[in-house]
């Protein structure tokens, strides 16, 4: 579909006051139902809700006639877009008031107009006062139903034609002007067209219809020689050189108007009439069905559009689905004059590649028997957007979801992998229940793990960024890697030899490359080879893929590619998709490519896939170089030696709301010797602080709690106690938590879930 049409139709004036008037009705319904409520006696009460009833009810009747009214306009907008959007000349469709609703590919092209710009502003470029001649010519066009004007500009001879539409609409047209030297102009190239209004007076022709006719004629009745005109049939016309033959087919163009396109009169073999090649050339896909759905017709431009199954005797259903019911039913009711909806979007059912086109159907009568004819329009790019913004909410969806979650099922998971860390210290090998707490250990920090995937994919997970080497991540990494991959499947790897430094999480960097091994050695079920390349690359200007813009600069690039059973171009734009998966019930979560996705664009690079059906895939990963300063290499001192120092020795306030996590993580404390204080709130641990003779070593604090969260409560204590230190731990930190502990001096985050010993060895390590 054309660019103009991409976002929704505005409104016009009356559908904007429907809308209002059915905002006010309804607004007044719920007033009186409010008041009904409220009365004191019980007769005013069903008399308010009485008529509440009925204003509610006049609220929805305006709702429903204005909902009714914009699809009227939208479809008469729509039909009218796709008549002039091949059109060589620039065309507009405009409000009264002169927005822009709709522009063809011609006028983007020369005026890179925009919608909702007035096409006074359009124009002021090219005309010295737009706006005057503007308003004469719609004047003209508002008592005679169409209006031209022959300007001489800068650049030579224009002429703007507008014509009345329906929905308060003008459709204005603008062309070089023919040289007044030579009489009558051209319209430029185009099929001969003629605009009629209601009374069958000609409003409009262009010029081949003007040079086909003789010249200009205000009535049918001087153009054919038989009135009424048979639509889809051969009729005569007389012109300076005798009559003439011409294929007669009707486009309804809005408010009673009606453009009647002379086509060349259809031959077949012998010479005959009655062939659907004389709409060959025209620059619409057009398609010809019977009301039953079989295709008896199309011109060359449907046939380049639906590809090579459009076939005559093809049954629609065969060409293209997605409407949500039979097809059939859509071609019965526009047959018979009874579709409400006469445009509909549909995927194409080509096996190259996925496309999606734009039907308007409209019922035509040709020699008595009806059929429907199918104006075609590609859809593919605006399908391709609205997905994208389908997918960019569900993402953030569940990156929302996945955040809020966290925080609640990480305490969960702490409170159990805590208190069985607990039972374990009460338990030897030997003793006949630890292997059920192992198995409730091991499978606690794996709810973990998918947690710690939805916040990798939803990109709010906390990273610990570092400089990284990858040839060295990658040879900690190979043991691993092999051990995944399996025997039938062999891993190579070739690194660049001046590869540069990378800043990312090594933890999570390993996650997405063991997730792409792992999908690279599913996709080669018979064995094969997996290749992991690693290079230096530079971009001298900015590389645009896939909807995304790299910056120039350096970059190293990591790719992991298999000779596996490859990816269809349909589904390869899906694979970043959360949940989505190509292998069976039970065989993948579909969490990690997104996972993947997640991480790479969280640390700041880039990530493109890229496969070929039999051949296999190659996952390209571009991380920015790290700009190392050179700086002067300290003085190596001699170390040293300091005894390390002994758990237990501190006084620890511990507070967190949740408790079960409290009596773990003081329990675990008190096991190691500290004395630990709890609160439950950030209140109560200030309350507690008010004891000027209490002293605290450590200030272990959950970050989210109800009220004063850990920063804020933290910052008002170190007011007093500047000299004590801080854990914050959470299930899931904002990423303004960051920001926040830079303010606090001598803090570190330790995530939840955490084990006794994390627990321990963090305060340990923050005491001494």
């Amino acid at each position: 579909m054309s660019e103009s049409a991409r976002s929704s139709f505005s409104l016009t004036h009356p559908e904007k006051e429907g809308s209002h008037r059915a905002v006010s009705l309804l607004g007044a319904s719920v007033l009186l139902g409010v008041m009904g409520v409220l009365a004191p006696e019980r007769l005013i009460q069903m008399g308010l809700l009485a008529a509440s009833l009925a204003v509610m009810g006049l609220g929805f009747a305006a709702t429903f006639l204005a909902r009714k009214s914009r699809s009227r306009h939208e479809n008469t907008i729509s039909t009218i877009a796709a008549f002039i959007e091949k059109d060589a000349s620039p065309s507009f469709v405009c409000t009264t008031d002169g927005e822009v609703l709709q522009a063809n590919a011609a006028a983007r092209q020369a005026y890179a107009t925009r919608r909702g710009e007035t096409l006074a502003g359009t124009l002021r470029n090219t005309f010295a006062n737009p706006g005057g001649i503007l308003f004469r010519l719609k004047n003209q066009a508002g008592i005679d139903g169409a209006a031209r004007e022959d300007i001489v500009t800068r650049k030579g001879h224009m002429r703007l034609a507008v014509h009345e539409m329906k929905d308060d609409t003008l459709l204005w047209r603008l062309e070089a002007a023919p040289d007044t030297g030579q009489g009558r102009g051209t319209d430029g190239p185009g099929l001969p067209m003629l605009m009629v209004g209601r009374t069958g007076a000609v409003l409009y022709m262009n010029e081949s219809a003007r040079k086909l006719v003789g010249g200009r004629v205000k009535t049918l009745e001087a153009v054919f020689e038989q009135i009424p005109v048979r639509l889809g049939s051969v009729n005569s016309l007389t012109n300076n050189d005798g009559a003439v033959d011409v294929l007669v087919t009707q486009v309804d163009a809005g408010a009673g108007r009606h453009a009647y396109y002379l086509l060349p009169p259809p031959t077949d073999d012998e010479g005959k009439a009655g062939s659907w090649t004389s709409l060959e050339d025209l620059p619409v896909p057009l398609v010809r069905f019977s009301p039953d759905g079989e295709v008896r017709g199309f011109n060359r431009c449907a046939s380049d559009l639906i590809g090579t199954s459009l076939a005559e005797g093809k049954h629609i259903s065969a060409l293209m689905a997605g409407l949500g019911r039979p097809i059939s039913d859509w071609l019965e009711e526009t047959a018979s004059g009874r579709a409400v909806q006469q445009s509909e979007f549909l995927r194409l059912t080509r096996s190259d590649k996925e496309m999606f086109v734009q039907v308007a159907l409209n019922r035509m009568n040709d020699d008595g028997e009806v059929s429907v004819i199918a104006v075609l329009a590609d859809a593919t790019e605006l399908k391709t957007l609205e997905a994208q913004f389908v997918q960019s909410q569900k993402m953030q969806a569940i990156g929302q979801l996945a955040g809020g979650v966290a925080h609640d099922f990480n305490n969960l998971l702490t409170a159990i992998s805590g208190h069985c860390d607990l039972l374990l210290l009460r338990h030897d090998q030997g003793d006949p229940d630890y292997s059920d707490l192992v198995q409730i250990n091991q499978n606690a920090n794996r709810a973990a793990a998918l947690v710690g995937q939805l916040l990798a994919f939803s990109r709010k997970q906390t990273l610990r960024p570092e400089e990284l080497d990858l040839r060295d991540t990658m040879s900690d990494l190979t043991h691993l890697l092999n051990r995944l991959v399996g025997e039938k499947v062999t891993l190579n790897l070739s690194h660049d030899p001046v590869l540069k430094p990378i800043r990312a999480d090594k933890r999570q960097l390993e996650q997405v490359l063991m997730n792409l091994v792992v999908n690279a050695r599913d996709a080669m079920p018979d064995g094969g080879e997996i290749q992991i390349d690693t290079e230096c690359m530079t971009l001298s200007e900015p590389l645009e893929r896939d909807q995304v813009s790299v910056p120039a600069g350096d970059y190293v690039c990591l790719r992991v590619i298999d000779q596996g059973v490859g990816i269809s171009a349909d589904k390869l734009q899906k694979v970043f998709e959360p949940f989505y998966t190509t292998k069976k019930t039970g065989e993948g979560t579909g969490l990690g490519l997104s996972t993947a996705y997640g991480i790479v664009k969280q640390t700041g690079g880039f990530i493109f896939v890229d496969s070929t059906l039999g051949q296999g895939t190659c996952f390209s990963i571009m991380f920015p170089v790290l700009e190392v300063t050179t700086s002067k290499a300290p003085v190596a001192k001699a170390p040293i030696q300091v005894a390390e120092p002994k758990h237990g020795d501190g006084v620890i306030l511990l507070v967190e709301d949740e408790a079960p996590v409290r009596a773990f993580a003081s329990r675990a404390l008190r096991l190691r010797g500290y004395t630990v204080l709890e609160a439950d709130s950030a209140e109560a641990a200030l309350k507690t602080l008010e004891d000027v003779s209490l002293n605290v070593d450590l200030f272990v604090t959950d970050v989210v709690m109800p009220g004063k969260d850990g920063p804020s409560w933290v910052r008002e204590a170190l007011q007093e106690r500047p000299d004590v230190r801080v854990v914050f731990v959470s299930g899931y930190a904002e990423d303004r938590l960051t920001d926040q502990q830079r303010e606090i001096p001598n803090s570190v985050f330790l995530p939840k879930p955490f084990s006794l010993n994390d627990l321990a060895e963090t305060v340990h390590q923050q005491l001494h």
